[in-house]
């Protein structure tokens, strides 16, 4: 349901005829993946996520140090689309997140879950391919939780440097509301705002180690000042910035 791609250098290669049942979505990452169907070629850039019935491929181009993932689900179980035209959206709609954040913990955990657990996982990922076809999906349903507390780690994960940083700016990034948002990190034993002052805090104290001063790092990680950061950093190191920096 899941794969990875990532090649080093540019490649050029035919595929074998694909299943016309199957509805295929694409994510780039990084560098460009070209897609080439009987009568047409689909670029696919970094950043960008394409939905298009996998039937029909006839070969792909990549170039080089591309990384890519694909998710295959069934097209009959998608409702209301038939794949024949792409869909293209860029990587950071709300619902390509969690579509995305939900087949990075799908591809990470598949091979330790027993049969209820990859039933629930698939099931997962085909709602979540139907918000992104549909542009909406249901964050009331409990089986999304896990996506959407992802998704929202990866989001805070890229903006820890941003001082609108909040649990807030996360929902609405996600469309989602911060009740919501609070739930789904409730399974995880962080609060929202937890997860958003440990990861800022881990990332301050790899400042600290590359040499970086004590107010350097308090202003670049967003703490009100060098005092608020000292007594962070104590609180959950058991010491202070400077004596981290002298061990």
């Amino acid at each position: 349901m899941v794969t990875d791609f990532h090649t080093p250098t540019g490649v050029r290669a035919r595929t074998s005829p694909e299943d016309e049942t199957e509805l295929r979505l694409y994510a780039v990452r990084r560098g460009a993946w070209t897609l080439r169907y009987d009568r047409a070629a689909l670029p696919v850039q970094a950043g960008q996520f394409m939905i298009h019935r996998a039937g029909g491929l006839a070969g792909f181009e990549a170039d080089p140090r591309t990384a890519a993932r694909t998710i295959g689900v069934p097209l009959a179980e998608i409702g209301g689309y038939r794949g024949d035209a792409p869909m293209t959206r860029p990587a950071t709609a709300p619902e390509v997140r969690l579509l995305l954040a939900h087949a990075s913990l799908l591809h990470d955990t598949i091979d330790d879950l027993e049969a209820a657990g990859l039933s629930a996982a698939r099931n997962a990922l085909v709602e979540l391919a139907r918000g992104v076809v549909r542009q909406y999906v249901d964050d009331t349903q409990p089986g999304l939780a896990p996506a959407l507390a992802r998704a929202a780690r990866e989001l805070a994960d890229q903006r820890l440097t941003d001082h609108e940083l909040t649990p807030g700016l996360l929902a609405r990034e996600l469309h989602v509301s911060v009740r919501t948002l609070s739930r789904a990190f409730a399974a995880t034993g962080e609060t929202t705002a937890g997860y958003i002052r440990r990861r800022r805090l881990e990332e301050a104290r790899r400042a600290l180690t590359a040499g970086h001063t004590v107010s350097e790092v308090a202003a670049r990680w967003r703490f009100a000042d060098s005092s608020h950061f000292i007594r962070a950093f104590r609180k959950r190191y058991d010491q202070t910035p400077t004596e981290y920096i002298s061990t």
